[in-house]
C-alpha cells in the first residue's frame, strides 16, 4: 500500500519534544509524529487515497461521496482530484468555514447537514441515487491499510519506543496504526485517547461490541464519531493495550501550551495525545520513551484563539 501512496502523500517528520519532556521529567523521552504536515493537513489523506486506489475504473468514474466534520471531506476531495474523479461530500453545518472552503478548493462539492446522524443518512441517499462510492471516514480494510502507513513510518523513524499514544475518533487511525506497529514492535504499549464527550470506543470496549453514543459534545469535532464499527473496533480490540480520556479543558490548555512552547497552532484533535501525556498518563509514562501522534492542523486563527487556553497549568 505504501508504494501506491508514495506520489500522493508525504512522509511526515518526527521531532523530539524537549518542552514536553521538561514538564514530565524523570528522563522521559518524547517524540512527536507531525502528521498534521500531511497533505490536506491531516492523516485522513492516507485512508481516502487507499480507498480510491482500491476501486475499479467503473466505480471511480461514478465518483465518490463521504461524511465529515471537515478533515475527511477535504481528504476525499483531494483523493478524488488526484485519481481523476469527482467528490460530493456531506459536512455538518457547524463545520469550520475554513474546512468547507478547503474542501471546495480541492474540487469537492459540499452538501451541508444539521448533524452527524443526518449527514450519514444524506450520504447514503447520494450513494443510492447517484451511484457514488461511499468512502467511510474510519471503517474498512482500505482505511486501515492507509493509516497503517503512519505506524510503519514511525517504526522506521524512531529506533525504539515503549509507548505510542494515538487519538481516537471512529478508530480508523488507531486501528490501522496499531495493526502495523504491533507486528513490528510487539512489546510497545499502544494507548488510545478519546475526548470525554465522544467516547464511543470506550463504551464499545466495555460492552465487547461496537456501540453508539447519544450525542457528541466536544470541541474536538474531528474526534466526534457518533459510533464505533466492527472492522476498526476489532482491530483496536486486538492491538490496542488501553484507552484513556481527556476533557475539553485539558485539550484547550494543551493547545495553549503547544503554541507557547513549540509554536504549534493546531486543532483540538491534534493535541489529544499530548493532553493525555500531560494529564492522565503522566505518572504511568514518566521515564519511558513515548511517541505522540499529532494528527491534524485544519483550524483558522480565530477558532484557535477562541478555543485555546494559554494558562496551560503544566508548570
Amino acid at each position: 500500500m505504501r508504494e501506491q501512496l508514495t506520489d500522493e502523500t508525504t512522509v511526515t517528520p518526527v521531532v523530539r519534544c524537549a518542552a514536553i519532556e521538561g514538564v514530565i521529567g524523570g528522563g522521559t523521552r518524547v517524540t512527536a509524529k507531525l502528521e498534521f504536515l500531511q497533505r490536506t493537513g491531516t492523516f485522513k489523506a492516507r485512508g481516502a487515497l487507499a480507498t480510491l486506489h482500491s476501486l475499479t475504473a467503473a466505480e471511480l468514474k461514478q465518483g465518490v461521496t463521504a461524511v465529515s466534520a471537515g478533515n475527511h471531506a477535504i481528504a476525499v476531495a483531494y483523493a478524488a482530484r488526484a485519481l481523476g474523479t469527482t467528490a460530493k461530500v456531506v459536512m455538518v453545518s457547524s463545520a469550520n468555514p475554513s474546512r468547507i472552503e478547503s474542501c471546495r478548493a480541492y474540487g469537492g462539492e459540499v452538501v451541508l447537514a444539521e448533524n452527524v446522524h443526518e449527514a450519514f443518512a444524506l450520504a447514503e441517499r447520494i450513494q443510492r441515487e447517484e451511484g457514488r462510492y461511499f468512502v467511510h471516514p474510519f471503517e474498512g480494510r482500505s482505511i486501515a491499510l492507509g493509516t497503517g502507513t503512519v505506524g510503519l513510518e514511525i517504526c522506521e523513524q524512531v529506533d525504539d519506543f515503549d509507548a505510542l499514544v494515538i487519538p481516537i475518533g471512529g478508530g480508523g487511525l488507531i486501528s490501522g496504526m496499531a495493526n502495523a506497529v504491533k507486528q513490528l514492535r510487539p512489546d510497545c504499549e499502544i494507548i488510545g485517547v478519546e475526548p470525554e464527550g465522544a467516547d464511543s470506543m470506550h463504551r464499545s470496549r466495555e460492552a465487547g461490541e461496537p456501540r453508539p453514543i447519544e450525542q457528541v459534545t466536544t470541541i474536538a469535532d474531528s474526534l466526534g464519531a457518533p459510533f464505533a464499527m466492527p472492522y476498526s473496533f476489532n482491530l483496536t480490540q486486538q492491538n490496542v493495550d488501553r484507552l484513556t480520556l481527556v476533557s475539553d479543558d485539558e485539550l484547550r490548555r494543551t493547545m495553549g501550551f503547544l503554541f507557547r512552547a513549540m509554536k504549534l497552532a493546531v486543532e483540538p484533535a491534534c493535541v489529544a495525545s499530548t493532553a493525555a501525556l500531560l494529564g492522565p498518563l503522566r505518572d504511568d509514562l514518566r521515564g519511558k520513551r513515548v511517541v505522540l501522534v499529532m494528527c491534524g492542523s485544519n483550524i483558522d486563527w480565530d477558532t484557535f484563539e477562541r478555543q485555546a487556553i494559554f494558562d496551560d497549568g503544566t508548570d
